[in-house]
């Protein structure tokens, strides 16, 4: 992964920390580093280390990025290749780390809104996993999910 691609992921987990229903823009970034922390990162240079024109942060905007998103540093890094960022212990089963998961997930379907705004909404849940065993007993009921959609969503198809 990136640096960019950590910077926009950072921004979808805070925005889902800070209670919205969507990343935060990199101009609320921008603002808000400058209103909590008093430190200027433009929305311009910003949107150059996610595009990867900036591969490499200078140490003050490392340092003033892992503050804002409370992440080590050494976080803040082009990983080597081979890295992988998939956990491997059992740890992933704790329900914040399942929000996180989810949330992570629904950046690969940027380009289907319903999908990935439902994964974020399951991630916001208090409780998500009792939605993920809801949802779970309502496939296993056949012909629920369809009715359900049917009277939720009237005219839409699956």
């Amino acid at each position: 992964m990136t640096v960019g691609e950590k910077l926009r992921y950072l921004r979808t987990i805070e925005g889902a920390l800070r209670g919205l229903d969507r990343e935060m823009t990199q101009q609320a970034v921008s603002e808000a580093i400058d209103q909590e922390l008093g430190e200027k990162i433009s929305q311009a240079y910003l949107s150059q280390i996610e595009r990867g024109l900036r591969p490499h942060l200078t140490n003050t905007t490392r340092m003033t990025l892992s503050r804002f998103f409370k992440v080590h540093p050494g976080y803040l890094v082009d990983d080597p290749e081979g890295f992988h960022t998939e956990l491997t212990s059992d740890v992933r089963t704790l329900e914040n780390n399942l929000d996180l998961w989810l949330i992570s997930g629904s950046e690969r379907f940027a380009h289907f809104p319903d999908v990935r705004d439902a994964l974020i909404k399951i991630a916001a849940h208090t409780d998500t996993r009792s939605v993920l065993v809801l949802m779970n007993a309502i496939l296993d009921t056949p012909g629920l999910a369809e009715r359900l959609l049917q009277t939720l969503r009237p005219g839409e198809t699956s």
